[in-house]
């Protein structure tokens, strides 16, 4: 299998490679949580870059439950007319585009001024940093009928603005991941304790969803291999969900790990388990490929041709690129030539306190992307303790930004 064969979905439908561009959150939208000329003008670059798959970052499906504040959102209360620019600008090169649809459940920032909502009131424990983030408060039956009911909807406006497709976000300690951990999930009724129990809300969510959309819309799951925290969602735990969405109609399942407490995404995790560094998640998506009745993708750390081939030869049906396309947007399209690429990669963080870090390296990427945007080449070395400082300031100002605009729907 060549990184350049196409891949035939359950669907139907075809993508034209097995590159894809994985998800990262972009913090671009316009004031009134649309898309804005910047993101457009970013995944211009994305798809002229030649993978075959684009993915977008967090789209959220409730305004009032945000990853960060300059995120954009997609309910009714959005005219879709920039949402269909987006979706053709990420189209125009022949590239399948997903829209990432989310809801950050505890992981949201206490200075956004919202409710904040989990499975069971459980606050984050993230040493100096847990105080970023209000206790939330456990989802009662109604809410958690109305989060289903965002997830389908959100899904089926993106089929109405032209995407291919949707990705749920049931990975990174974003709220279905919440569910699907017991650390984060105490609940005693049918949706928390078996891990039946846990992962019921992101079935239902699968179903709505599928039923929302038509029958040639993809329609895949992002998921953690492993939460990577003593106690938490294990790999046997991820292995018997695929198991159960094998059942469903799901397109392709995308193998990830970690959250805010443990960012093994970012190849480091609480437990001290040894990552690689390419490929971070690959030996159990390897094992799940052989059980999933879908396409599985690994994403995590992937940044040469060569683990690219790996990946594939392994098994896996797509390989997900994340970082290294910010910061070389064209590789695929290099690779494809067969021409030489430099290797795009940011410098190791190697602070001591690793949250702050991993705050630092988020913010590095989000500075790459805000280049790519804005037409300038990305800046790999970079100061990260520059970026951080950037992007805190950055975040300040979208916060109060996004309570003003919170604050005028409130009364209107």
């Amino acid at each position: 299998m060549t990184p350049f064969q196409p891949l035939q979905l359950p669907n139907g439908s075809v993508i034209p490679n097995r590159i894809a561009k994985a998800a990262m959150e972009e913090n671009l939208a316009n004031l009134d949580q649309t898309p804005s000329d910047a993101l457009l003008r970013l995944y211009q670059a994305w798809a002229e870059g030649g993978a075959g798959l684009l993915l977008t970052g967090n789209v959220m499906v409730d305004a009032r439950a945000m990853t960060g504040p300059g995120g954009v959102v997609l309910d009714d209360s959005q005219p879709l007319r920039r949402f269909s620019e987006w979706a053709r600008v990420g189209r125009a090169q022949g590239a399948q585009f997903w829209m990432q649809i989310n809801h950050p459940g505890r992981q949201m920032q206490a200075s956004l001024g919202q409710d904040t909502v989990a499975p069971s009131a459980v606050a984050l424990e993230m040493g100096g940093l847990s105080k970023l983030f209000a206790l939330p408060r456990a989802l009662d039956e109604a809410g958690i009928a109305e989060v289903i009911q965002r997830f389908a909807r959100t899904a089926a406006l993106a089929e109405q603005a032209g995407f291919n497709g949707v990705q749920v976000h049931a990975a990174h300690g974003y709220l279905l991941s919440q569910f699907l951990s017991p650390l984060s999930n105490q609940r005693q009724d049918r949706w928390g304790g078996s891990l039946e129990n846990r992962a019921r809300l992101l079935l239902e969510v699968v179903k709505a969803v599928r039923a929302a959309v038509s029958p040639g819309f993809g329609v895949a799951v992002k998921l953690n291999s492993a939460d990577f925290q003593r106690g938490g969602f294990e790999p046997a735990d991820a292995r018997q969900v695929v198991l159960w969405l094998n059942e469903l109609a799901v397109d392709m399942v995308e193998l990830s790990g970690g959250s805010y407490e443990a960012p093994a995404m970012q190849g480091d995790s609480r437990d001290g388990r040894t990552l690689a560094r390419e490929a971070y998640f690959l030996e159990f998506a390897r094992e799940i490929a052989a059980i999933a009745r879908m396409p599985v993708m690994v994403t995590g750390g992937i940044r040469r041709l060569p683990v690219v081939e790996q990946v594939l030869d392994s098994g896996v049906a797509m390989a997900g690129i994340a970082t290294a396309l910010a910061l070389d947007p064209a590789l695929p399209r290099l690779w494809q030539a067969g021409e030489v690429a430099a290797l795009a990669v940011l410098p190791a963080i190697r602070w001591k306190r690793k949250a702050f870090a991993a705050l630092a390296y988020m913010a590095l990427v989000k500075l790459q992307m805000r280049r790519l945007a804005d037409g300038r080449r990305p800046a790999p070395n970079a100061s990260p303790l520059r970026a951080l400082l950037l992007e805190q300031c950055a975040t300040r100002r979208r916060s109060r930004q996004y309570r003003q605009l919170m604050a005028r729907r409130a009364q209107a």
